[in-house]
């Protein structure tokens, strides 16, 4: 019933933007920290951005300043802008949620979509 549901990737080139998406159900989507992560081939599974359930943001270096994580409590969606793209963002984008610290701990991940940004 909890489903996690990632759109918005593709091919772009250098330079160019995307907007993922990452539709929530089944969950009590107001008490939940959602974060963005990506893996590259070979890499280990990084943290992105997150932003907890009243709008405050953390981002990881090398996306700052080019990445910007929403969320839109009323429609249980959370996205990531993505701008100034380059080659190093090419992953495999994944939505997560986490209940915050006060509740029962829940995580719950989408299945991921993948970015290339190539020429």
């Amino acid at each position: 019933q909890v489903q996690l549901v990632e759109s918005g990737g593709g091919l772009v080139q250098p330079g160019g933007s995307l907007r993922l998406s990452c539709a929530a159900s089944g969950i009590a989507f107001n008490i939940y920290v959602m974060a963005w992560y990506r893996q590259a081939p070979g890499k280990q599974r990084d943290l992105v951005a997150t932003i907890t359930s009243t709008g405050n943001t953390h981002y990881a270096d090398s996306v700052k300043g080019r990445f910007t994580i929403s969320r839109d409590n009323a429609k249980n969606t959370v996205s990531l802008q993505m701008n100034s793209l380059n080659a190093e963002d090419t992953a495999v984008y994944y939505c997560k949620a986490e209940s915050e610290p006060q509740f029962t701990r829940r995580v719950y991940w989408g299945q991921g979509t993948q970015v290339t940004v190539s020429s």
